[in-house]
């Protein structure tokens, strides 16, 4: 994958279009996956993965060879996506509709031969319990705690991703998991 990234983006600064076309499509899946979890809406989370590319457009000259090309996408869609979450103002009403059909894709169901309405009821009340407890925790811990749970990625990773000390990435992946415990401890 590095050799084939490395070529594209050699031939994205000779100005070739359809060489950052690929690299979109290589990356607006795991952009789009990331930004959605980060923000739990689908529309904010594609105009975080279009201004992602935007910015990779624009900045592709400032991207350093020596580290990881999905290192660097992750960084600017992971930066944007908390800039969201600090603008963005919690409004609730009593009124509104809950829409279950929005993000229950984005949380694979466990495979079983013997589902029941009573356990597909289950499933979704625990799926929509974790969002929730997901969703509460302040930014700082949610953008690493995605990162490492939900996209898997290592902690090194994650410390190149958002340019903290990997010894701050265990405290606060430490510190989500605590709080996420103490969230659904009464509740699964």
């Amino acid at each position: 994958m590095d050799n084939l990234e490395n070529r594209l983006i050699k031939l994205v600064l000779k100005g070739d279009q359809r060489a950052f076309a690929e690299i979109v499509e290589l990356y607006k899946d795991k952009l789009f996956h990331l930004a959605y979890r980060m923000l739990n809406n689908r529309h904010e989370a594609e105009d975080v993965v279009q201004e992602t590319f935007l910015r990779v457009f624009r900045n592709m000259e400032k991207y350093d060879p020596n580290q990881k090309f999905s290192t660097w996408i992750y960084r600017i869609a992971t930066n944007l996506c908390i800039d969201r979450l600090r603008r963005k103002k919690p409004s609730y009403s009593l009124d509104a509709e809950l829409n279950d059909q929005e993000g229950s894709d984005g949380y694979a169901m466990l495979p079983s031969d013997d589902r029941t309405p009573e356990s597909e009821a289950l499933l979704s009340e625990t799926q929509t319990l974790i969002r929730e407890a997901i969703d509460s925790l302040p930014a700082k811990y949610k953008s690493v705690m995605i990162l490492r749970y939900l996209q898997d990625l290592s902690l090194q990773e994650i410390s190149d991703v958002t340019g903290m000390p990997v010894t701050t990435i265990k405290t606060r992946v430490h510190r989500g998991r605590d709080f996420l415990r103490k969230k659904l401890e009464y509740k699964l």
